[in-house]
């Protein structure tokens, strides 16, 4: 997860509660704010929805759709939400620079609209009380200002998913109280600069998706005592993982996944007592693993695409309490999977232990799990008869591709969304039609649609 995932799971029901987010106050609204907020519907191009409808001359702005006025006259908070999962953006135009006559605005928050345009408001700088903005999965684009820092009352900044482009400025040092800093999914490049000694209240950092390159910066050992979340995915950074990780006391998220930081994971991490998701896939890490053990337990894992040599999975990883999303793709694991026994496996909604030479049959781990919804093993040397297999009713994608099975394939596959069976020995005929026979490839005596009839 980076932040998104979590942030987009209550975006539908905030867009239907935004209606109640007005002033229930008397009062009428400044008219200063009223002809802002009127100047700013004027750029919208395009408002399928009406969304803004309620933004009437003459209506008290207090009442509008997305308009708060927390005490008074005066608008502090302007929120309006599009919704991802509608697949349509509510608003098309620009960010009109008349919002600065809402000289009380503490809380800005475009988000999802989707086809909002144009460089970083630089209207924003006029806003003496302005403490949270978020202009998220929009389309800005353009650098950030150099004098970002000027915003020196922030407390979050959150511009994920937009088309920001240029370095991070190290003027962002002077922001001092945020707490929450999110640039992730745009295109910006450069180093992470070392500005983090005086921004000690951080605790989320999202820099994820971007391109962004080099070492980690020293500075960020600052952060010890506040940051619980760590995303710096899908970059090109290099060096090894820092050991002041070690230290961070609250760390709970920590996400280094398709970067190029080689090494190995500092045994230190041993003494990391909040970590409960640690992403770690598509480097060039080897090396062994330190004993991770949380005190919750580790929940989500991934350790896949580096250059480890496991052997057996970990048994910090069998005894997590929590375990409930494991991948650990081409890790050098070459035991029988029978004799793996995690303490809680009706908790795994997610398994993927492609790509390693793991022998035996997950039979009895499959018929365990309840809540199973995905369950991947293609690439290894697994040998036991798929038709005496019993699917739990959760399951929902199923990977045994180039293996050993063999057996009939079962009428129970029919539940399955997604299914691969390639490159096995299954014999006998098919029971369902739903999938290609792509799915079924490389089975020479499986026949019946959609492979060639079976000879009578």
């Amino acid at each position: 997860m980076n932040s998104s995932c979590l942030f987009t799971t209550f975006i539908f029901a905030a867009v239907i509660s935004l209606g109640c987010l007005r002033s229930t106050g008397a009062a009428t609204c400044h008219p200063d704010d009223e002809a802002g907020l009127l100047s700013f519907k004027a750029g919208i191009t395009e408002d399928p929805l009406g969304i803004l409808s309620s933004w009437k001359k003459g209506t008290d702005c207090c009442s509008w759709f997305g308009v708060i006025c927390i005490t008074g006259d005066r608008v502090t908070e302007l929120r309006i939400l599009g919704s991802s999962v509608l697949g349509v953006g509510f608003l098309s135009g620009t960010i009109s620079p008349s919002l600065a006559k809402l000289e009380h605005l503490e809380t800005l928050s475009f988000t999802n609209l989707l086809n909002i345009t144009g460089p970083f408001p630089q209207f924003l700088f006029r806003l003496p009380k302005l403490r949270y903005v978020t202009i998220r999965d929009n389309r800005l684009s353009g650098p950030l200002p150099v004098n970002i820092g000027s915003l020196s009352e922030l407390v979050e900044l959150d511009l994920e998913g937009n088309r920001l482009t240029g370095p991070i400025p190290s003027s962002i040092s002077n922001l001092t109280r945020l707490t929450w800093l999110n640039l992730g999914g745009n295109s910006l490049s450069g180093t992470i600069p070392d500005v983090f000694k005086s921004m000690k209240e951080l605790g989320l950092i999202d820099l994820s998706r971007n391109g962004l390159y080099g070492k980690l910066p020293p500075s960020m050992e600052s952060l010890a005592h506040t940051l619980t979340s760590l995303y710096l995915s899908q970059n090109n950074l290099s060096g090894t993982i820092p050991d002041y990780f070690s230290e961070f006391k609250a760390l709970a998220t920590f996400d280094l996944s398709r970067n190029r930081f080689t090494g190995v994971v500092p045994m230190s991490f041993a003494k990391l007592k909040s970590l409960f998701h640690l992403k770690l896939s598509h480097n060039f890490l080897t090396g062994p693993l330190p004993a991770l053990n949380p005190v919750n337990g580790i929940a989500s894992l991934d350790l896949s695409y580096n250059r480890f040599h496991l052997k057996t999975i970990p048994q910090w990883v069998t005894s997590s309490p929590s375990m409930y999303d494991l991948k650990l793709v081409k890790c050098g694991i070459e035991m029988n999977i029978e004799e793996w026994e995690p303490v809680r496996t009706g908790l795994f909604y997610i398994v993927d232990l492609s790509k390693n030479d793991i022998s035996g049959s997950p039979a009895r781990f499959l018929n365990r799990a309840d809540v199973l919804q995905e369950f991947r093993a293609s690439g290894n040397k697994l040998r036991f008869d798929l038709g005496k297999l019993n699917f739990t009713k959760s399951l929902r994608i199923l990977d045994l591709s180039r293996n050993l099975v063999y057996g009939k394939v079962p009428a129970s596959v029919a539940g399955l969304r997604k299914l691969s069976l390639s490159q096995n020995n299954l014999c006998g005929r098919l029971p369902v039609t739903k999938f290609p026979a792509s799915v079924f490839a490389g089975n020479d005596c499986l026949c019946g649609s959609p492979l060639p009839p079976c000879k009578t």
